[in-house]
This record gives structure tokens, sequence and C-alpha cells, in this order.
């Protein structure tokens, strides 16, 4: 359990870390005027990033489960 949160608390640093150069470039691209359109742009980042980080997570726990069938087999 330990493992997971982690991985939890580095893609938080993570996340914290991409807001500050997207918020910057945003901000100089609109204007800090309009921040509504600021904060449904990073939104929408957010949930774009996050369906890319569970496609990846799915890939390393179904990969990870397929090395230990194996290494059970060859074990054996």
């Amino acid at each position: 359990m330990g493992k997971n949160r982690d991985l939890i608390q580095v893609l938080g640093l993570v996340l914290i870390g991409m807001f500050i150069p997207f918020f910057g470039s945003i901000s100089l691209s609109y204007g800090l005027s309009d921040i509504t359109k600021i904060a449904y742009t990073f939104g929408y980042f957010l949930v774009f990033f996050g369906l890319e980080l569970g496609v990846v997570f799915l890939y390393f726990s179904i990969s990870g489960r397929i090395a230990k069938k194996r290494m059970k087999k060859l074990k054996k």
C-alpha cells in the first residue's frame, strides 16, 4: 500500500509542477483578464492528462500481472 501512496504523492507533485508553467503560458496568451477561460483550459488539460495516466497505469498493472504469471511458470 505504501508504494501506491508514494506514487500518488509523486503524481501530485508533477501536477503542481506542471500547473505553474501552464498557468504562465496561458496567462501570457489570453491575459489575466479572463480567468474563467484559463480555468476551463486547465481543467480540460487535467482531464486528458488523467485519462493518459489511467491508460499508463492499466498498462503497467496488466503487464506486471502477466510477468508474475510467467515467472511462476518458470519457477516450476
